[in-house]
């Protein structure tokens, strides 16, 4: 017995759906995927084209410029033959993923070093900012980082090329199909954006509505290069010249005689930190206490500033500048400077006769420019003053310890020369967080005690909630390394005691700002007046707080100003000062 047709009740429930769903896969719901995807591709293009190396400093108006880029594919498409317009866009595509990660590593080395990234040898930096990732925040979130930006640079070679290749698909088939729309937007855009770029229509200050920020970026980094490969003949003839090079050791520093001179580098001490605004009048107020209590003790001390090569990091670049006499604002330029026999001032006090020693406490391998090129007789670092406490952020160890073992290593041994040391202070270096805090000298030890120090301190999660936080504890961790040195120098009791304390660099621009100045404070710090009197004519403020009016001096002057003013001219020279 055959069954009854079905009824309307039964056939309504699963034909509404069917039908929807065959609507959705129709031509209006393929239209309105297809138009999403090309709206979103170019949205992707234009940000990618458009954003700014820079975002912290560039306002906003970036959003709603007319790059020329797209105008200049458009027409490309138009004119080639058919066969070659996918592939053409397959190789745009190509070229503008690497464009993107160009782009990302200027947004990043403008953010963190205030200048774009070299193509021809910054790569070498991908190994220092690892570790700097892992001496700040553990290896797993290093690795962890280093996973997320190697996928990072996966997708934008791959999800960029495979956008351009969309938009390139599509404007084939309208090509194909004789769709004039594209030829009159090509007419109208190409119109707009010759009368906005002649007569210089501008979205906001400095911003042209007309852009051409890619082909800019291109130009930008090719002319960078060619200017790197110039720059080496002339960084080695400044390298080789140099009027102390053959000066006897009995004539060079005898200003210093007898003195221990101690060069120490404040990690991130930069004019920021001293320069009047709210957040770091803590910072001013220690610098006025430690020339108060300086003084009382009777040391003389004056301050002003040296422009760093460098900012937001590679502190060794400030290092060498200053210790070599010539400008290193490169990987490139340390790397062949530390390659050649160049007089620095360790090698300078050693020819004259000090035991020289480097003390850089954030090292935890060997590092073999500190005697082939510095020639330190003595080099401490994380593995050999023994420290047995914890870690606080990237410091290995607190400023104080590092102080105190090299006092009791270096300065309270019997019979000895005078020793001419560079510390490096690094309780300064970011996250600034947690940090310590100053004990009793009586108390340091082997550093095991400081961990209830550690454990009441502020974490990095705690302080990294806000920038705010974060400028406060940078500037904390500026005074403490200032009174960690203070009370170094009064706990010394050496009156032929010699400080030359200094900044490396300025800290990145969460704290610093966006335009800051590469300007760092340096105080010189003597208990013999004659020492201080030779420097009269530097023209130094007195006191530890340079103010604006202060000298400001190159980095790479140091060197020969301190030769010249604690010793005999070379020939060349005192000709010259006839």
């Amino acid at each position: 017995m055959s069954e009854g047709p079905p009824s309307e009740s039964r056939q309504r429930p699963s034909a509404a759906p069917r039908a929807r769903w065959r609507g959705w896969r129709g031509p209006r719901g393929a239209r309105l995927a297809g138009t999403g995807i090309a709206v979103l591709s170019g949205l992707v293009v234009w940000v990618v084209l458009e954003a700014p190396d820079d975002p912290l400093s560039q306002p906003l108006g970036w959003l709603v410029r007319l790059p020329v880029e797209p105008i200049l594919f458009v027409a490309l498409m138009a004119v080639l033959p058919r066969r070659w317009r996918r592939p053409a866009g397959l190789v745009a595509g190509g070229l503008l993923g690497l464009l993107t990660l160009v782009k990302l590593l200027d947004v990043g080395f403008t953010s963190a070093l205030r200048r774009p990234f070299d193509p021809l040898t910054d790569w070498t930096y991908l190994r220092s900012a690892r570790d700097l990732l892992s001496d700040s925040t553990g290896p797993g979130w290093a690795a962890a980082a280093l996973v997320g930006a190697a996928v990072l640079v996966v997708a934008l070679l791959v999800v960029v090329p495979l956008t351009v290749g969309q938009l390139a698909r599509r404007l084939d088939r309208r090509l194909d199909r004789g769709q004039r729309g594209w030829t009159r937007a090509l007419v109208v855009l190409s119109t707009v954006w010759v009368a906005t770029a002649v007569t210089n229509v501008q979205v906001a200050p400095g911003v042209s509505l007309a852009s051409t920020s890619s082909v800019d970026l291109v130009a930008d980094h090719v002319a960078q290069a060619r200017a790197s490969v110039r720059d080496r003949a002339a960084f080695a003839h400044a390298v080789a010249t140099d009027s102390f090079a053959t000066v006897p050791g009995s004539d060079l520093l005898s200003g210093l005689r007898g003195k221990d001179v101690l060069v120490v580098f404040v990690e991130s001490y930069g004019e920021v930190a001293i320069d009047g605004q709210a957040e770091f009048t803590g910072v001013s107020s220690t610098l006025d206490r430690a020339a108060s209590q300086l003084a009382a003790d009777g040391y003389q001390s004056s301050s002003a500033w040296l422009d760093s090569p460098t900012f937001g990091g590679t502190s060794w670049l400030a290092h060498s500048t200053l210790q070599s006499g010539v400008w290193v604002n490169s990987q490139r330029r340390y790397d062949e400077l530390v390659a050649t026999d160049r007089l620095t001032l360790s090698a300078a006090f050693r020819r004259a006769g000090w035991h020289t020693v480097s003390d850089v406490p954030s090292d935890r391998q060997d590092w073999p420019e500190a005697r082939s090129f510095y020639h330190y007789d003595q080099v401490y670092d994380a593995r050999n003053v023994g420290y047995a406490g914890p870690r606080f952020g990237y410091a290995t160890m607190p400023d104080q310890y590092t102080l105190k073992a090299f006092a009791d290593r270096e300065l309270t041994r019997g019979e000895r020369r005078p020793v001419m040391a560079e510390i490096d202070l690094v309780t300064s270096h970011g996250p600034w967080a947690p940090l310590p805090r100053l004990v009793d000298w009586a108390a340091v030890g082997d550093g095991s005690g400081y961990g209830h120090i550690l454990a009441q301190a502020r974490t990095r999660a705690a302080v990294w909630r806000d920038p705010a936080s974060v400028r406060a504890a940078y500037g904390q961790s500026i005074s403490y390394s200032i009174d960690s040195l203070v009370s170094f120098v009064q706990a010394a009791h050496d009156d032929n005691l010699v400080l030359v304390l200094l900044g490396d660099h300025q800290p990145a621009t969460i704290v610093s700002g966006p335009q800051p100045s590469h300007r760092v404070p340096i105080t010189l710090v003597a208990h013999d007046p004659a020492v201080t009197q030779r420097v009269g004519g530097w023209d130094w403020q007195e006191g530890m707080r340079p103010g604006p009016d202060a000298p400001v001096w190159p980095m790479n002057e140091f060197r020969d100003r301190v030769l010249t003013t604690f010793g005999p001219l070379p020939t060349t020279l005192a000709g010259a000062a006839r």
